[in-house]
Protein backbone atom coordinates (compact mmCIF):
# COMPACT_ATOMS: atom_id res chain seq x y z
CA UNK A 1 0.00 0.00 0.00
CA UNK A 2 0.62 3.16 -0.84
CA UNK A 3 -0.46 6.83 1.24
CA UNK A 4 -1.45 9.43 -1.92
CA UNK A 5 -1.67 13.08 -0.50
CA UNK A 6 -5.06 14.79 -2.34
CA UNK A 7 -5.98 18.71 -1.87
CA UNK A 8 -9.21 19.51 -2.93
CA UNK A 9 -9.44 23.13 -3.67
CA UNK A 10 -12.18 25.69 -2.79
CA UNK A 11 -15.33 24.11 -5.74
CA UNK A 12 -13.91 20.87 -5.71
CA UNK A 13 -16.36 17.74 -6.09
CA UNK A 14 -15.23 15.19 -3.44
CA UNK A 15 -16.51 12.26 -4.60
CA UNK A 16 -15.79 13.11 -8.41
CA UNK A 17 -11.97 14.01 -7.58
CA UNK A 18 -11.82 10.68 -5.47
CA UNK A 19 -13.23 8.61 -8.97
CA UNK A 20 -10.80 10.58 -10.56
CA UNK A 21 -7.77 9.33 -8.21
CA UNK A 22 -8.82 5.88 -8.76
CA UNK A 23 -8.95 5.78 -12.82
CA UNK A 24 -5.19 7.98 -13.20
CA UNK A 25 -3.60 5.31 -10.69
CA UNK A 26 -5.59 2.34 -11.69
CA UNK A 27 -5.53 1.38 -7.94
CA UNK A 28 -8.14 0.46 -5.50
CA UNK A 29 -8.24 1.62 -2.48
CA UNK A 30 -9.83 3.85 0.58
CA UNK A 31 -9.26 7.08 2.71
CA UNK A 32 -6.87 6.87 5.59
CA UNK A 33 -8.05 10.42 6.59
CA UNK A 34 -9.82 14.04 5.65
CA UNK A 35 -9.99 17.29 7.12
CA UNK A 36 -11.50 19.95 5.80
CA UNK A 37 -14.95 21.97 5.19
CA UNK A 38 -17.86 21.81 2.72
CA UNK A 39 -20.13 24.49 1.30
CA UNK A 40 -22.70 21.69 0.08
CA UNK A 41 -22.92 17.32 1.11
CA UNK A 42 -24.97 15.35 -1.20
CA UNK A 43 -25.43 12.27 0.77
CA UNK A 44 -27.68 9.48 0.21
CA UNK A 45 -29.71 8.88 3.58
CA UNK A 46 -30.90 4.79 4.11
CA UNK A 47 -34.64 4.51 2.70
CA UNK A 48 -34.69 7.68 0.30
CA UNK A 49 -34.80 7.55 -3.48
CA UNK A 50 -32.89 10.81 -3.88
CA UNK A 51 -30.10 12.11 -2.33
CA UNK A 52 -30.43 14.77 0.28
CA UNK A 53 -28.55 17.85 -0.08
CA UNK A 54 -27.39 20.56 2.63
CA UNK A 55 -25.69 23.69 2.24
CA UNK A 56 -23.65 26.05 4.29
CA UNK A 57 -20.64 25.73 6.22
CA UNK A 58 -19.99 22.26 7.17
CA UNK A 59 -17.51 20.80 9.12
CA UNK A 60 -15.50 17.25 7.46
CA UNK A 61 -15.82 14.56 10.48
CA UNK A 62 -15.37 11.47 8.28
CA UNK A 63 -15.00 9.64 4.94
CA UNK A 64 -14.73 6.12 5.26
CA UNK A 65 -14.95 3.87 2.60
CA UNK A 66 -13.31 2.63 -0.62
CA UNK A 67 -12.52 3.63 -4.35
CA UNK A 68 -11.30 1.59 -7.43
CA UNK A 69 -11.55 2.46 -10.94
CA UNK A 70 -15.02 1.00 -11.54
CA UNK A 71 -16.54 3.22 -8.57
CA UNK A 72 -16.68 4.27 -5.14
CA UNK A 73 -18.56 3.60 -1.85
CA UNK A 74 -18.28 6.33 0.70
CA UNK A 75 -20.02 7.09 3.42
CA UNK A 76 -19.10 11.07 4.92
CA UNK A 77 -20.33 12.71 7.77
CA UNK A 78 -20.12 15.91 8.86
CA UNK A 79 -21.87 18.93 11.28
CA UNK A 80 -23.56 21.89 10.37
CA UNK A 81 -22.75 25.73 12.28
CA UNK A 82 -25.20 24.32 14.87
CA UNK A 83 -23.21 21.16 15.61
CA UNK A 84 -25.77 19.21 13.72
CA UNK A 85 -24.32 15.75 12.77
CA UNK A 86 -25.37 14.42 9.33
CA UNK A 87 -24.29 11.83 6.81
CA UNK A 88 -25.04 9.04 4.45
CA UNK A 89 -23.47 7.41 0.68
CA UNK A 90 -21.45 9.94 -0.56
CA UNK A 91 -22.41 11.65 -3.84
CA UNK A 92 -21.71 13.95 -6.77
CA UNK A 93 -22.51 17.39 -6.13
CA UNK A 94 -20.66 17.37 -2.21
CA UNK A 95 -18.60 20.84 -2.99
CA UNK A 96 -15.54 22.04 -0.62
CA UNK A 97 -15.66 25.07 0.84
CA UNK A 98 -11.77 26.47 1.37
CA UNK A 99 -9.96 23.29 0.97
CA UNK A 100 -9.85 19.93 2.14
CA UNK A 101 -7.01 17.46 2.61
CA UNK A 102 -7.10 14.01 2.30
CA UNK A 103 -5.11 10.64 2.77
CA UNK A 104 -5.66 7.71 0.22
CA UNK A 105 -3.92 4.29 1.02
CA UNK A 106 -3.85 2.71 -2.90
CA UNK A 107 -2.83 -0.52 -2.99
CA UNK A 108 -1.02 -2.41 -5.90
CA UNK A 109 -2.28 -1.60 -9.53
CA UNK A 110 -6.12 -3.07 -10.70
CA UNK A 111 -5.10 -3.05 -14.53
CA UNK A 112 -4.81 -6.38 -14.45
CA UNK A 113 -6.84 -7.56 -11.68
CA UNK A 114 -10.71 -8.03 -12.63
CA UNK A 115 -13.09 -9.95 -11.20
CA UNK A 116 -12.83 -13.42 -12.31
CA UNK A 117 -16.18 -15.77 -12.52
CA UNK A 118 -15.60 -19.01 -9.89
CA UNK A 119 -14.20 -22.15 -10.78
CA UNK A 120 -17.53 -22.82 -13.48
CA UNK A 121 -16.73 -19.61 -15.58
CA UNK A 122 -20.34 -18.50 -14.74
CA UNK A 123 -20.14 -15.68 -11.63
CA UNK A 124 -22.37 -16.97 -8.43
CA UNK A 125 -23.74 -13.66 -8.37
CA UNK A 126 -26.75 -12.25 -10.61
CA UNK A 127 -28.27 -9.36 -10.13
CA UNK A 128 -31.03 -7.45 -11.51
CA UNK A 129 -31.41 -3.75 -11.66
CA UNK A 130 -32.79 -0.68 -13.41
CA UNK A 131 -30.59 2.43 -14.46
CA UNK A 132 -32.47 5.11 -12.69
CA UNK A 133 -32.69 3.22 -8.89
CA UNK A 134 -30.13 4.92 -6.95
CA UNK A 135 -30.31 1.34 -4.58
CA UNK A 136 -29.27 -1.04 -7.97
CA UNK A 137 -26.15 1.67 -8.59
CA UNK A 138 -25.49 1.18 -4.65
CA UNK A 139 -25.70 -2.52 -5.33
CA UNK A 140 -23.30 -2.31 -8.83
CA UNK A 141 -21.17 -0.48 -6.87
CA UNK A 142 -20.86 -2.09 -3.91
CA UNK A 143 -20.23 -6.21 -5.98
CA UNK A 144 -17.00 -4.05 -7.89
CA UNK A 145 -15.29 -2.53 -5.43
CA UNK A 146 -15.93 -5.57 -3.21
CA UNK A 147 -14.36 -7.47 -6.32
CA UNK A 148 -17.21 -9.67 -6.77
CA UNK A 149 -18.30 -11.02 -10.45
CA UNK A 150 -21.52 -11.11 -11.22
CA UNK A 151 -23.77 -11.00 -14.01
CA UNK A 152 -26.82 -8.22 -15.26
CA UNK A 153 -29.94 -9.63 -15.34
CA UNK A 154 -33.62 -8.73 -16.37
CA UNK A 155 -35.73 -8.17 -13.36
CA UNK A 156 -38.56 -9.98 -12.21
CA UNK A 157 -41.77 -7.75 -13.36
CA UNK A 158 -43.34 -8.59 -9.77
CA UNK A 159 -40.59 -7.12 -7.35
CA UNK A 160 -38.89 -3.96 -6.86
CA UNK A 161 -35.27 -3.66 -7.85
CA UNK A 162 -32.14 -4.33 -7.35
CA UNK A 163 -33.26 -8.06 -7.06
CA UNK A 164 -30.11 -10.61 -5.69
CA UNK A 165 -29.16 -13.75 -6.38
CA UNK A 166 -26.15 -15.99 -5.33
CA UNK A 167 -26.12 -19.47 -7.06
CA UNK A 168 -29.51 -19.14 -8.26
CA UNK A 169 -31.09 -18.34 -4.97
CA UNK A 170 -32.81 -14.75 -4.23
CA UNK A 171 -31.42 -13.08 -1.57
CA UNK A 172 -33.18 -10.04 -1.48
CA UNK A 173 -32.16 -6.35 -2.28
CA UNK A 174 -29.92 -3.80 -1.68
CA UNK A 175 -30.83 -3.73 2.39
CA UNK A 176 -30.05 -7.64 2.14
CA UNK A 177 -26.58 -6.99 0.60
CA UNK A 178 -25.56 -4.61 3.15
CA UNK A 179 -26.22 -7.07 5.76
CA UNK A 180 -24.29 -9.64 4.28
CA UNK A 181 -21.49 -7.16 3.43
CA UNK A 182 -21.44 -5.91 7.47
CA UNK A 183 -21.55 -9.75 8.46
CA UNK A 184 -18.55 -10.63 6.70
CA UNK A 185 -20.16 -12.93 4.38
CA UNK A 186 -19.72 -11.33 0.99
CA UNK A 187 -15.95 -12.77 1.35
CA UNK A 188 -16.35 -16.04 -0.01
CA UNK A 189 -17.76 -14.27 -3.14
CA UNK A 190 -14.57 -12.68 -3.72
CA UNK A 191 -12.87 -13.65 -6.88
CA UNK A 192 -10.28 -11.17 -6.87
Amino acid sequence: MRAVPLHLEAGSDVRRNLEQLALEHQSSGFVLSVVGNLSQAAFACPGKNTPTILAGELEIITLQGTISPEGVHLHLSFSDTSCHVWGGHLEHGTLVLRGADLLVGLLSSTSSAQPRAAAGGEPRVAIAGLPGCPFSRRALRMLRTLGIAFVEIDPDETGSVPQLYVDGIFIGGYNELADLHSRGELEALRSL
